[in-house]
């Protein structure tokens, strides 16, 4: 079973890592539209999970925790960009991209199990 601070830190770690890629992305039109998005979206996760464990009812756990998957949904889509725009080698990314699916993972089935529970 995944502990809360595990994710807390898991998500801190997933943040960073997305924002040390972004300097590896190119400096163009694509490549700083991209950074910013990615950056945007892995921060958001990290922090809106902080904010879910603060919850103070199930529902506005049920609510924060969407917009942690939505972001990390997010974060998801922008890796594989990354990765079908060739803007960075995929081995420097697929690990992140691995990681982003995995989060999604989880903070569904935490979304799933907490609505259930509302019903």
């Amino acid at each position: 079973m995944v502990k809360k601070n595990d994710l807390i830190d898991r998500t801190k770690r997933f943040a960073y890592a997305c924002i040390d890629i972004c300097s590896a992305l190119p400096n163009n039109y694509l490549g700083n539209h991209v950074k910013g998005q990615l950056i945007r979206s892995a921060t958001s996760v990290a922090a809106n999970y902080r904010a879910t464990c603060h919850a103070q009812s199930k529902p506005s756990f049920v609510a924060k925790i969407s917009i942690v998957v939505e972001e990390c949904d997010e974060t998801e889509f922008w890796i594989q960009l990354i990765i079908d725009k060739d803007l960075i080698n995929k081995d420097q990314v697929q690990s992140l991209l691995k990681e982003a699916n995995e989060l999604t993972s989880i903070f569904v089935v935490a979304r799933r199990t907490a609505s259930q529970s509302l019903k």
